[in-house]
């Protein structure tokens, strides 16, 4: 008998098994190797089901039918469930390292290092308690996403675990959800630019008795990637090659998927790699939206073009006052998704496009 959300007592324990397990694996991978591997994943899965609709036809049933459900068994359940969802795995490191940098689980940060607990690409390891912090808030994230999709919520229901998880580790381990602006305000990134420094910590002093070295006044989330006018440029491009590539083969998250997957060059260090995915999401989304009420691929691509720039540049808002003055990881992207499928649904609720893409509604 369902008791929530089409959900059974027996699925839920599943899922929290499930999601215990998949945010320790994030925790212990890092959270950014571990948003990689949903970009895999989405590539796989939405690669098997346009190369399956091209050999079958028809519609998505007939289609997962004949393959097997090859392609449309990996993305929901793996990249956007209890394995890979950005909201158990990537949401587990981010609270595993912000626990790990207060209780002796990180390194010891150089001058000109941010604050470890935003290194989301550092692989936590094997520490038990480190793990288990990552397996809790895989649960949390997971429950998260759960109600925002039952209760039909608006907006995308894993960026809304991303982000919400993000918060209640600030606050459980008693970071700052916002910070001290060092500049003119929380928009400013000057002192950046000017290179002014703080101390990495508040007490001034090292454990091991020395002074603590010094990390930037203020840290944009990537330092290549802040400037306006830059931001906006990025989400253009990114916006038409989103459409374009929905137009081309009917996914909506290929694009997504190529935009996760290939952070794994900026893992690998690669510099200047740019982070895209919140600008490609939407910019797909509407997209689908526009081309499922007949709107013509020069239309779509328009549209693409504009909620990709729409994207980025509340990526960047979001960056410079939730990320830049505090001390763990809030992630710009998902927040700017939030926001970006907010006005998609609201939109699809107006009735300004029949359909709402993967955006649920009451």
């Amino acid at each position: 008998m369902a008791i929530a959300f089409g959900l059974t007592a027996v699925d839920m324990l599943v899922l929290a098994i499930a999601a215990f397990a998949g945010g320790a694996f994030g925790a212990s991978i890092g959270a950014l190797p571990a948003f990689c591997f949903t970009g895999f994943m989405v590539l796989i899965g939405e690669a098997g089901n346009v190369v399956s609709e091209s050999f079958v036809g028809g519609s998505p049933d007939v289609i997962a039918g004949a393959a097997g459900g090859y392609g449309a068994g990996i993305v929901g359940p793996l990249a956007f469930g209890p394995v890979f969802g950005p909201h158990v795995a990537f949401a587990g490191g981010v609270a595993a390292a912000a626990y790990a940098a207060k209780y002796d689980g990180m390194y010891e940060p150089d001058d000109g290092d941010y604050h470890p607990a935003k290194d989301i690409a550092y692989a936590l390891g094997t520490r038990p308690d480190v793990l288990a912090v990552g397996g809790v808030f895989g649960i949390l994230g997971m429950a998260i996403r759960q109600t925002s999709g039952g209760l039909g919520i608006p907006i995308d229901p894993p960026a809304a675990g991303v982000i919400l998880t993000a918060v209640i580790a600030r606050l459980v381990f008693g970071y700052p959800v916002i910070g001290r602006a060092r500049g003119s305000g929380l928009l400013d990134m000057s002192p950046f630019e000017s290179g002014k420094m703080r101390s990495s910590n508040s007490e001034e002093v090292a454990t091991d008795g020395g002074m603590a070295a010094e990390r930037p006044a203020v840290e944009p989330w990537l330092p290549h990637q802040y400037k306006w006018t830059h931001v906006a440029m990025l989400g253009l491009i990114t916006g038409i090659l989103g459409a374009y590539i929905f137009a081309k083969t009917g996914s909506l998250f290929l694009p997504f998927g190529i935009s996760a997957a290939s952070l794994l060059f900026l893992n690998l260090g690669v510099e200047k790699f740019p982070v895209t995915h919140h600008m490609t999401l939407p910019a797909t989304f509407v997209a689908s939206m526009a081309m499922t009420d007949g709107a013509s691929v020069l239309v779509a691509l328009g549209l693409g073009a504009f909620f990709g720039i729409l994207g980025a540049l509340f990526g960047e808002v979001y960056q410079r006052i939730f990320y830049a003055h505090s001390d763990t990881h809030f992630d710009p992207p998902a927040a700017s998704i939030i926001t970006t499928t907010l006005i998609l649904g609201i939109l699809a609720l107006a009735g300004v496009f029949t359909t709402s893409a993967a955006i649920p509604l009451p």
